[in-house]
């Protein structure tokens, strides 16, 4: 099953009409791969369209109604809908006003070519496993450094890929 170039071709011509401006992102497995730079440089756009492809895709003639093409990962789905949704939901999230406040997205995964760093809550000790001494510590300096080495820990162990270290 495909989707027609002549269908979708008049409803991206509509979306530019009412949209100047808007980007049309194919979602594809063909795509560059998606990361969090190109989530950062979404949300500063005023509009962008993303077109979901399902089962086979569609007509090949569409790539060239787009301006570009996204995969979220090396895996296919049955269609584009969920990798449109974590595009979504990826973008959403850096929009001013979503989270609890602009640095709620300065510490994350991602942001410095890193996994981000543990997180702990109460109790203080859980079957033996503790919350390390320096984050009760009240040291500032002291979790700061202690987060960096745990994120450049995490980071080489799960995903020596990101190339940071």
């Amino acid at each position: 099953m495909l989707l027609k170039v002549d269908v979708l071709g008049k409803a991206i011509e509509k979306v530019r009409s009412d949209n100047p401006g808007t980007l049309v992102i194919l979602l594809t497995p063909k795509g560059t791969k998606y990361s969090q730079k190109d989530a950062k440089r979404l949300s500063q756009r005023e509009s962008i369209t993303l077109v979901c492809g399902h089962y086979e895709g569609f007509d090949e003639r569409v790539r060239s109604l787009a301006d570009m093409e996204i995969s979220i990962g090396d895996f296919v789905l049955s269609g584009g809908e969920i990798a449109a949704c974590a595009v979504v939901d990826s973008v959403a999230r850096l929009m001013p006003g979503v989270l609890g406040g602009e640095e709620s997205t300065q510490e994350e995964s991602f942001e410095d070519g890193l996994l981000e760093y543990p997180h702990y809550t109460n109790p203080r000790e859980y079957k033996g496993m503790e919350v390390p001494e320096v984050l009760l510590s009240g040291n500032h300096g002291e979790i700061e450094k202690w987060r960096r080495q745990e994120a450049e820990k995490i980071t080489k162990r799960k995903r020596p890929d990101l190339g940071k270290l």
